[in-house]
């Protein structure tokens, strides 16, 4: 979607893009000035990074989209097993090889996938049952809308804790 296009976005659709906008742009704006060492490091109690958060995000933000699209299966599923947490545990820290610069990039095209989502999804009430988890109710679906909102409140939780971990590595602060 291109700039044009979200400026014809109305009503609902142009507050969910405008809100979710908003919060990827604090969150990206935690990494400016970075070098990738910075941004690989870990600068609190947390295991947390701002380039492991970027990753997350973009991560976190891709399923719920193709969740929107098609249902409990972009989920994935949930055995349990070591490999699996290893697996979402590293979801959340740059591997080797890793750059900021391609975790920023990934999350361009996440987001733009996502807003194009948003500008053309034919029905926001369209509803998936989620998948069997213990984090989800029994038998519980989420509509698109619902699943977008989830994508806001990710990105705005995150942004919050990468500010934090920004100020610990330098004093930098998103706002304030």
């Amino acid at each position: 979607m291109t700039a044009g296009e979200t400026a014809t976005l109305t009503g609902e659709r142009s507050d969910l893009a405008e809100s979710l906008g908003t919060h990827r742009s604090f969150l990206r704006y935690t990494v400016r000035g970075l070098t990738d060492e910075q941004a690989a490091q870990r600068t609190t109690a947390s295991e947390l990074t701002l380039g492991g958060l970027i990753k997350h995000v973009a991560a976190t933000e891709k399923q719920w989209a193709d969740f929107i699209v098609s249902g409990a299966a972009a989920m994935g599923g949930s055995d349990g097993d070591d490999t699996e947490a290893a697996t979402w545990a590293g979801g959340f820290q740059m591997q080797p090889g890793e750059t900021l610069a391609g975790l920023l990039a990934e999350y361009d095209e996440v987001a733009r996938q996502t807003d194009r989502l948003v500008a053309t999804l034919p029905d926001l009430d369209a509803s998936h049952p989620l998948p069997d988890a213990p984090w989800f109710p029994p038998g519980a679906t989420w509509s698109a809308r619902r699943a977008l909102l989830h994508i806001i409140a990710e990105t705005a939780q995150h942004a919050g804790h990468a500010d934090i971990i920004r100020e610990s590595l330098d004093g930098s602060k998103t706002m304030g």
